[in-house]
């Protein structure tokens, strides 16, 4: 047991949180998550409202212990528009969920509807001023995420040791964490920091129970010291790892291309391809600048074991 203010929030074992990383935190690693004592996400932007109630069945199915939905208040699906959002939200809260993650928009746009259904709350952050403004919608908790995060990331390139001690004296609530940790160490760092908990994602790629390609989850295993880089700094930054569509786009970017010209090559749908066809060619495989430490693929309970085996050395190291 590791307990924190994030620990007692979620009633969940360890402070550790799967980050809801579109089209890949399905139900199977959702749930291995959770019943290893962490806090299970399930993404559910790239999800059609009838696949979200199936994955959450098959998540209830699978364990009784605590999960968490992550709602993007910018949904990738392309099927999406601006209602889809909240749709995805009414149907998980009828489904009985009652903990979430909100990222990619204002926190103010679900909060108070979430809050309402009796529902605990965590939003996403790539700032401290971003944290305050989410405390003061009324979330329960932020995810101070840092730069060296995989997918999304924000424009102020706040790097994850800046950012979590300035997000700790910023609010009051439980700080979680994200950015760059992929091991025992990385946690022990974010709570030397003052964060109660940590998210991570790219770790939780590279597992037997995600249904991420085996040519992704091996590129990870095996990269090298710095395997990713950031694309599309001017629109709509994103970290992934580097493959030669994201060697096009920032040579476009450094050339002086526009925004529209970067955002038509990004396109749509390439994500999915990274992800789900494993296609290192056309396809953006969104990973952590900490994939380099990952090394191999291994189920989740021996990540979690992993993770606290790591940490406790971690701590025996300090003076």
């Amino acid at each position: 047991m590791l307990e924190t203010r994030v620990t007692k929030l979620l009633g969940i074992r360890y402070p550790i949180v799967q980050g809801g990383m579109a089209w890949i935190s399905r139900a199977e690693l959702v749930a291995a998550v959770s019943e290893a004592g962490g806090l299970g996400v399930l993404a559910s932007g790239t999800l059609r409202p009838s696949e979200l109630v199936d994955e959450l069945r098959k998540v209830r199915a699978a364990t009784g212990k605590p999960f968490a939905v992550n709602v993007s208040l910018v949904p990738a699906h392309p099927d999406a528009d601006a209602t889809t959002a909240g749709t995805l939200t009414d149907i998980a809260l009828d489904e009985g969920v009652r903990i979430f993650t909100t990222s990619a928009g204002s926190p103010a746009v679900m909060t108070e509807k979430l809050k309402k259904r009796g529902a605990i709350v965590m939003h996403v952050v790539p700032s401290a001023r971003l944290a305050r403004k989410a405390e003061a919608a009324g979330v329960d908790a932020v995810v101070a995420e840092g730069y060296e995060a995989g997918g999304h990331v924000g424009h102020d390139e706040h790097t994850s040791v800046v950012l979590w001690p300035s997000a700790v004296r910023a609010v009051k609530v439980p700080v979680i964490a994200a950015g760059g940790i992929v091991d025992g160490a990385g946690l022990a760092a974010a709570l030397a920091f003052g964060a109660e908990g940590v998210q991570l994602g790219t770790r939780f790629i590279a597992t037997t129970e995600c249904n991420a390609h085996a040519v992704f989850k091996q590129r990870i295993a095996g990269a090298p010291e710095t395997p990713t880089a950031v694309y599309c700094k001017s629109t709509h930054p994103g970290r992934a790892l580097k493959t030669p569509l994201i060697d096009r786009l920032i040579e476009l970017e450094q050339g002086g291309a526009s925004g529209e010209e970067l955002e038509r090559l990004r396109g749509r749908g390439r994500s999915k391809a990274g992800c789900c066809d494993g296609d290192l060619e056309e396809g953006i495989l969104p990973c952590g600048a900490g994939a380099g430490l990952v090394g191999r693929v291994a189920g989740v309970a021996e990540v979690m074991r992993e993770l606290l085996e790591g940490y406790a050395a971690a701590k025996a190291r300090m003076p």
